[in-house]
């Protein structure tokens, strides 16, 4: 069966990216919309299961990750500029040359991730 998923913005509520395929899931979703280059900035993704996802050069400038799991995640160089990854699972993800810079990361799980190169420039931490 063919699901749609719509990535909305967190504040306006409007529809970001939407993708259709057989068992859809969100990180399906998220991983397609990254590979064809979509603008991200601000998306909704409070809770998104997104482990293992691959996210590599994601722009998600100011998105609303708060609580999504990102356990295992290739965020390779991905624009996280002012995301709220406030209690984020990010336990072993690849954040090498990230550009986190103000970006929320307050009670984030951060075991084992990788953030060599990455910009913490007023992260809250």
């Amino acid at each position: 069966m063919k699901i749609k998923i719509e990535i909305k913005h967190f504040v306006t509520g409007s529809v970001m990216f939407d993708y259709e395929t057989e068992n859809n899931t969100i990180k399906k979703t998220l991983e397609e919309a990254v590979k064809r280059g979509a603008d991200l900035r601000g998306a909704d993704l409070w809770r998104a299961d997104l482990w293992r996802a691959n996210l590599w050069r994601a722009d998600l400038r100011e998105a609303d990750l708060r609580e999504a799991n990102l356990w295992e995640a290739d965020l390779r160089e991905a624009n996280l500029r002012g995301a709220d990854l406030w209690r984020a699972n990010l336990r072993e993800a690849n954040l090498w040359g990230a550009n986190l810079r103000g970006a929320n990361l307050r009670g984030a799980n951060l075991w084992g991730a990788n953030l060599r190169g990455a910009n913490l420039r007023g992260a809250n931490l």
